[in-house]
């Protein structure tokens, strides 16, 4: 058995093993050898797993279980874990990681990269040694992205670059960690150790849909939605602090009639700084009225994945409405 001081690196696929074809990149074989093969200033010993990978891209909440399972299958014979993932939904898995794995006493530490690694100039080693750096830190206790030298939290991190290499960023909160010329970790912005309450269940991946609101907003698009049976949540990207059109009676009757089916409907804000705070204007307090919960400064990412892992795990609408308003993991304010 593995020493419990490796670390386990788990491929899942994404920019960093792909390869230049004639349609654009594609996942190229035989990734875990070539990159023991670059890895060797690694900062702890490791072994690799590899899924079977694919462009995150195609991602889809179903797959989220086989990447938990696969980290809790060498959970007890590894002291951490670095994921190897996609740039386009890594926030997103690392969202869903951080709720299926609550009160983790371990470091799981997500990376990629935005340039292959075995093109010139990638940054693939450089994230990859930081994340190994991180992953054998025992005072992390938490699923955390490393990424273009800044260690962030996952539940908080989002891209918001498409081609620099410093792609994500944790708009309501600190960088956790830096890399670069000498590695630190802030130990007064980590989660403390908390009860393991680990949860990995099948998801519907049309259990959740997201509405983004614009000025002239159509009802049919909830109607149309809520029409679908197997859909049971919502993620409406508001504006500001939560507004949205109060005045627009057919939306508003739409959203209601949706409530009134049990679907979940969660008010978070397009913004990239603060959050939704429905009571502030009346064109918020009018979704409050419909049950419409308050998501606070959770990200689009976290939001999703915690909706769906809620609705995965009950069919009481009122008790997921009341969890998402509790901070589980350091996932808002």
């Amino acid at each position: 058995m593995p020493s419990p001081t490796r670390i386990l690196i788990l491929h899942t696929g994404g920019t960093i093993g792909m390869a230049a074809a004639a349609d654009g990149y594609r996942p190229l074989a035989g990734f875990p050898e070539r990159l023991r093969q670059r890895l060797t200033d690694a900062a702890a010993d490791y072994d690799i797993v590899e899924l079977p990978p694919i462009d995150s891209a195609d991602l889809r909440p179903g797959h989220w279980p086989s990447i938990a399972d696969a980290l809790l299958a060498h959970w007890d014979s590894h002291a951490g874990f670095v994921v190897l993932h996609g740039t386009d939904t890594m926030a997103w898995s690392a969202s869903a990681l951080s709720f299926m794995l609550r009160g983790c006493a371990k470091p799981v530490v997500l990376t990629g990269a935005q340039i292959p690694l075995d093109a010139a100039g990638s940054d693939a080693l450089a994230n990859v040694r930081g994340a190994l750096h991180f992953a054998a830190s025992p005072a992390l206790r938490e699923v955390s992205i490393y990424f273009g030298g800044r260690l962030l939290r996952g539940n908080r991190s989002r891209k918001l670059d498409a081609t620099r290499l410093a792609a994500f960023d944790s708009p309501n909160y600190p960088p956790l960690g830096a890399g670069g010329a000498g590695f630190v970790l802030h130990h007064d912005r980590l989660l403390a150790a908390g009860e393991r309450r680990y949860n990995v269940p099948s998801y519907d991946d049309q259990a959740v849909a997201v509405l983004t609101l614009h000025p002239g907003f159509p009802a049919a698009l909830v109607d149309a939605l809520s029409a679908n049976p197997r859909l049971r949540g919502i993620v409406l990207q508001t504006y500001g602090v939560g507004n949205a059109p109060q005045g627009d009676r057919a939306l508003m009757a739409a959203l209601e009639h949706a409530a009134a089916r049990g679907i979940v409907l969660l008010n978070v804000t397009q913004c990239l700084h603060g959050g939704v705070s429905q009571e502030t204007y009346a064109t918020g307090s009018a979704l409050a009225r419909l049950g419409v919960v308050a998501g606070g400064d959770l990200t689009l990412e976290a939001a999703f994945a915690k909706l769906h892992l809620l609705l995965a795990a009950t069919n009481d609408a009122a008790a997921v409405r009341r969890e998402m308003g509790e901070t589980w993991c350091g996932e808002m304010s």
